[in-house]
């Protein structure tokens, strides 16, 4: 175990963070503080600059840890931070309805959006959850086979928005509340793991331009019309990663062979996080997939409740997408 301070511990390889009490309670402080600005509108621009400015008030350990892992996210691609602070009082019950949203801030969310403030810029596009900075992933009654975060069956291994020209840069999932049985796992696999493991036929074609993915089906009734593109690109060393197996199809045989054995590879290696109330699951959405095992919803107000937010590294590079320098992307 290395120990990076009295506020904060990380232990390899699993790639996680504990924040001590101590450090919680400053964390939590500083979100209060967030919640009456802007009237407490998250998606105003007003709000989203107190919170950058807030996250530079944060414990100096939990912003280095942050800091090192947007640097170099390890071979698992994927950090959980613990013990971060809910705010006071009880949660509320789980929202149902779908397209759940966050708009007004709380604990949790201040607490999210300065985590994504401190990877780079968050981000949300249009026409998923109504461009919400903030989004609720929770299980929706009549969606339980849905492919997406209103669905309770086992959710594939994707690249978040893989389609997307500006996809995310980091996807960060907020634990409200796990779910019943505590059997939902968060699955994520890095092509850092399985890299090495590739045949060298494989990994040939995956670099290949043989490939085409749709949008996801939270994104609606979204206009596609794709380009082909590879699944590995980049350094040959240290290749980024773009596929959603729900969603990217094989433009030829060997490619549906290259992309079957990736696939296999990331289930056989994949880890699973639990993820229990005041945890946080950040992934880096540029060399790693994720998915969850499937759980069975009561929607009795006390299902799985997850809070998403998405950053950008490289916020000016999407600019074109953005009205008026804003955080959603069109």
């Amino acid at each position: 175990m290395v120990h990076m301070s009295v506020a904060v511990r990380t232990e390899l390889p699993a790639q996680t963070a504990v924040v001590e009490p101590s450090a919680a309670q400053e964390i939590e402080r500083v979100a209060l503080g967030l919640l009456p600005v802007a009237q407490g509108r998250i998606d105003d621009q007003g709000w989203v600059s107190a919170a950058r400015e807030a996250w530079e008030e944060l414990p100096a350990s939990v912003r280095t840890a942050i800091r090192r892992f947007r640097r170099d996210s390890g071979t698992t691609g994927a950090l959980v931070v613990s013990g971060l602070p809910l705010g006071p009082g009880e949660v509320p019950d789980t929202p149902t309805a779908d397209g759940s949203v966050q708009r007004t801030a709380t604990v949790s969310a201040a607490v999210l959006m300065m985590f994504a403030c401190g990877l780079g810029d968050p981000a949300s596009f249009r026409p998923e959850k109504s461009g919400a900075l903030v989004q609720d992933v929770v299980p929706v009654p009549g969606k339980e086979e849905f492919q997406g975060n209103a669905g309770s069956v086992l959710l594939s291994f994707h690249v978040e928005n893989a389609f997307h020209p500006h996809r995310p840069d980091f996807v960060m999932l907020s634990c409200l509340r796990a779910d019943h049985e505590a059997v939902a796992g968060l699955r994520t696999a890095c092509i850092r793991q399985v890299d090495h493991l590739l045949s060298d036929a494989a990994r040939e074609a995956l670099f290949r331009a043989d490939y085409v993915t749709e949008p996801p089906p939270s994104f609606g009734s979204a206009d596609s019309d794709p380009t082909p593109h590879a699944v590995l690109s980049g350094a040959e060393d240290d290749p980024d990663l773009k596929v959603d197996f729900a969603a990217t199809r094989p433009l030829t045989p060997r490619a549906r062979e290259a992309m079957d054995e990736l696939q296999k590879l990331f289930a056989d290696n994949a880890h699973t996080h639990y993820l229990t109330p005041g945890s946080l699951a950040i992934v880096d959405n540029r060399v790693t997939v994720h998915g969850r095992t499937a759980f069975e919803p009561r929607y009795d107000g006390r299902d799985r409740w997850l809070q998403r937010s998405f950053a950008l590294a490289d916020f000016r590079a999407s600019r074109e997408h953005r009205t008026a320098d804003g955080y959603v992307l069109d």
